[in-house]
C-alpha cells in the first residue's frame, strides 16, 4: 500500500509517496514555497503542482489514499485551514483541491501537529508510549497529543498559541504574547538580531551558538525556556510522561532538548516537572511520514 503525503506549512508545501513501512520514495519528493505574502492563486497553483508532480513521478505505483496535514487551526469537517502566517489560505477549499489534484483519491485531513504526533507514535520517539506530547519548533511552534494510544484530533495541542507572561514577543502591541511569538525559529533569530547578532537564519544562529557567541547562547536559552513554559502549561492540563521534541529549529543547539528538560523540571507541579523530554525520532521527514500515517495508521487517530 502506498499513499500520497502532503504537508502544508508556513514556508513550504511538500508532497511525496510513502509506502506502508513509512519509507519515502525519494524520486517523488516535491516542494514549493508558501509564505505570508503568497496569494490564494499562488497557493492553489503550488499545492496542485506538488500533488500532481509527486504522483506523476511514479506512474507505476498505485496510490491508495492521500494524507493531508496543514498548519492550523483547521476545520476538519469543512476541509479548511486558517494558519496565522498564511492569511490567503483562510476559507480556501484545501482538502477538496488536493483531492481533485490527486485524481479523486480519498483524502484524510488533519492539523500538522496531529499528523506528526501520529507519525512519532507509529515509528518515532513516542513509539510504545500510551500518552505523549509531540512538539515541533520550526517556522512556527506546533504540537499534538497522544492519549490512551490515540492522537487527539482537531486543534487539541495547539501549543504555539498558548499565552506566555514575562516575555515580549514579536506580536503587534494589540495581541497577546504566545509561545510561537517568542520561541519560533524566525522570532528567536529576530530577538537575537535586535541584540547585535548579524546572521539571519537559524543555521547561522546555531553556528554562532557553537562558537560561543553570548547573544546566540541567550537566544537559544530564551527559546528553550519559553518552549518549556508552553509544554508545562499543556501537560498541566493533559498529563503525559514523555515529551517528544522535534522540528528544524530544535537542532539549533546540540543541548537544546536538555535545556528544555532543565527548564521544565522547575515547574511547580511534580507530575509536570517529572515529564521526560526526548528528541524526535523521524528527523526531517517527520511531516511527510506523519501525513502518510493519517492513512496508513488510521487506528491511531481519534
Amino acid at each position: 500500500m502506498t499513499v500520497l503525503a502532503v504537508d502544508l506549512g508556513g514556508t513550504k508545501v511538500a508532497a511525496a509517496l510513502v509506502d506502508q513501512s513509512g519509507d519515502v520514495l525519494d524520486r517523488t519528493r516535491r516542494r514549493e514555497p508558501t509564505g505570508p505574502r503568497a496569494s490564494t492563486a499562488d497557493l492553489e497553483q503550488r499545492i496542485v503542482a506538488v500533488v500532481r508532480d509527486a504522483v506523476a513521478a511514479a506512474p507505476d505505483v498505485p496510490v491508495s489514499g492521500v494524507g493531508l496535514a496543514a498548519a492550523g487551526p483547521v476545520d476538519e469537517a469543512a476541509g479548511t485551514a486558517a494558519p496565522i502566517n498564511l492569511p490567503a489560505l483562510h476559507g480556501f477549499p484545501l482538502r477538496d483541491t488536493v483531492a481533485r489534484a490527486a485524481g479523486g483519491v480519498p483524502v484524510e485531513f488533519r492539523r500538522d501537529g496531529v499528523a506528526i504526533a501520529v507519525g512519532e507514535h507509529w515509528l518515532g520517539a513516542a513509539r510504545g508510549h500510551e500518552d505523549a506530547l509531540v512538539v515541533v519548533v520550526s517556522t512556527g511552534v506546533g504540537a499534538g497529543f497522544v492519549v490512551g494510544g490515540r492522537a487527539l484530533g482537531g486543534n487539541a495541542g495547539h501549543i504555539g498559541q498558548v499565552e506566555l507572561s514575562g516575555y515580549t514577543g514579536s506580536q503587534t502591541p494589540d495581541r497577546i504574547t504566545t509561545v510561537e511569538s517568542v520561541a519560533s525559529g524566525p522570532n528567536t533569530v529576530q530577538w537575537a538580531r535586535a541584540r547585535g547578532f548579524t546572521g539571519s537564519t537559524g543555521e547561522e544562529l546555531g553556528a554562532a551558538y557553537r562558537s560561543g557567541d553570548p547573544v546566540a547562547a541567550a537566544a537559544v536559552q530564551r527559546c528553550a525556556t519559553a518552549i518549556a513554559h508552553g509544554i508545562g502549561s499543556a501537560i498541566a492540563l493533559v498529563p503525559v510522561s514523555v515529551v517528544v521534541l522535534g522540528g528544524g529549529f530544535a537542532s539549533v543547539a546540540d543541548d537544546f532538548v536538555d535545556q528544555v528538560q532543565v527548564a521544565l523540571a522547575r515547574h511547580p507541579l511534580p507530575y509536570v516537572a517529572a515529564a521526560r523530554v526526548v528528541p524526535a525520532g523521524l528527523g526531517a521527514d517527520a511531516p511527510l511520514i506523519g501525513a502518510a500515517a493519517l492513512v496508513l495508521r488510521r487506528d491511531l487517530l481519534p
